[in-house]
């Protein structure tokens, strides 16, 4: 259960950032043991674990304190909404995400390699008219390296939908509570709402990014969501989630949504493939380091392609996913494991 925002931020927050700050403190001697338990795990494993936990955690720390410097210099939240001080809060997000990403990357030995379809970094670029962003999700950080690439590469101001539970974070609490983004604890009509609610306003320069799928893609997830569509009679829908290899059919709710509140916004699909989908802390020991690049592709639907009908918008989405699979597809799926070349767009 989340506590009340108060008790958060007097209570809960401390604790934590203390605690993560005792972790920093103490990361000489925890290095010394990871490089002891290095040599019977081979490729400097556990020292690469401990790169990447201890640059969340510095990121985290220096950003919540950047955040808590703005609510005083904000007149202690009298102007928190005011826009230098919201461009400062998207600044020191900018800074995280750039920080933790590249030396995560830099950790297990991997780069980041995007692949344009159909002008999709021309619209991404173009600040003139907002976006909507719809993609896969299937695998650890993938929403942080979607927020890095849309700030860094692309200069968007992101707008997301979190699970409410990540409140307990500090660093999530602070800017997600400040900046436009929503913050659900469950699927269903809450999501739906609050995903509407972001698409409502949104800025030339925004971004509201999307996962249709609703969870990290898994096989017993696929299956299920196979099963659900038969259940609930839509055999249609179901053969073609079946028909899917690497992702899950999406749950079109969301995706309709942001569509209805955006109608002047063009869409960018995403797949991507590369990123490691542990499903134990062995298994995350196993496949770092990773050696390869995640391959992002993108495409750009203009909003006038984009059908009004509710049940051709559904088959729409559903013929995006198919290729968005096939990108996957044809770079091994999850299981990739060697640097591939980026193809030509077509």
């Amino acid at each position: 259960m989340l506590p009340p925002r108060l008790v958060r931020r007097l209570a809960v927050h401390p604790l934590l950032l203390g605690g993560g700050a005792a972790m920093v403190v103490l990361s000489p001697i925890l290095g010394v043991l990871a490089a002891a338990a290095s040599p019977f795990l081979g490729n400097w494993r556990p020292l690469r674990l401990l790169w990447v936990s201890m640059s969340y955690l510095v990121w985290d720390i220096l950003s919540t304190l950047g955040f808590a410097g703005l609510w005083v210099g904000s007149g202690f939240g009298a102007k928190v909404q005011s826009p230098p001080i919201q461009r400062a809060h998207y600044a020191i997000l900018r800074w995280f995400m750039s920080g933790l990403c590249n030396s995560g990357l830099r950790a297990v030995r991997s780069w980041i390699e995007v692949t344009d379809f159909a002008g999709a970094e021309a619209a991404l670029s173009d600040h003139r008219q907002p976006v909507l962003v719809f993609s896969r999700h299937a695998a650890v950080g993938d929403s942080f390296m979607l927020v890095h690439v849309l700030m860094t590469r692309y200069g968007r101001r992101p707008r997301s939908v979190m699970k409410a539970l990540l409140q307990w974070d500090p660093f999530f609490d602070l800017f997600g509570n400040r900046l436009p983004n929503c913050f659900v604890a469950g699927a269903g009509q809450e999501l739906i709402d609050g995903i509407r609610r972001l698409a409502d306003g949104l800025r030339r320069d925004e971004a509201l990014l999307i996962f249709p799928e609703g969870a990290n893609f898994t096989e017993a997830r696929r299956q299920r969501t196979i099963k659900r569509l038969e259940a609930g009679g839509h055999f249609d829908a179901a053969e073609r989630a079946r028909a899917l290899e690497n992702l899950m059919a999406p749950r079109p709710g969301g995706a309709l949504a942001a569509l209805d509140g955006a109608p002047e916004a063009d869409v960018i699909f995403v797949a991507h493939t590369g990123l490691p989908d542990p499903r134990s802390s062995i298994d995350l020991l196993r496949l770092v380091p990773l050696d390869h690049a995640v391959q992002i592709g993108l495409w750009r639907e203009p909003a006038a392609g984009i059908p009004s009908d509710r049940e051709d918008r559904i088959d729409w989405l559903f013929a995006w996913w198919c290729r968005l699979d096939a990108f996957v597809t044809e770079r091994g799926g999850e299981r990739t494991s060697v640097a591939v070349p980026a193809v030509s767009p077509s």
